[in-house]
């Protein structure tokens, strides 16, 4: 029998999460949905990026990545954007409990 060879623990990072921002054109590959999508979700409030100035290239943080993927996730399963919005609100708030719980657990 082959012995697994034991690497390094994996540990979730909080406060890389918490620095991590990227730019709309990169959120838009990652999520797989045109950047004129995301702008629209932005237009009508359901997320949110951290540019302050008009017209500057929008940048998105960890959460509001986060909301986006859930949020494709649900229309290719069919719900409309509104519901889409209602359900991932909901996801939201537990994911941000869990990792409020996680990272008291770790000292942070």
């Amino acid at each position: 029998m082959k012995e697994m060879k034991k690497g390094p623990e994996l540990s979730f990072d909080f406060d890389f999460l918490q620095k991590l921002v990227v730019g709309i054109g990169e959120v838009s590959q990652i999520i797989g949905v045109p950047t004129r999508q995301i702008r629209y979700w932005e237009e009508k409030g359901i997320i949110t990026s951290l540019t302050e100035e008009e017209g500057k290239n929008r940048r998105y943080d960890y959460k509001n990545i986060k909301k986006m993927l859930l949020i494709k996730e649900l229309l290719d399963d069919g719900y409309t954007l509104d519901a889409s919005a209602d359900k991932v609100k909901s996801r939201m708030e537990l994911i941000e409990q869990t990792l409020n719980k996680l990272s008291e657990k770790g000292g942070h």
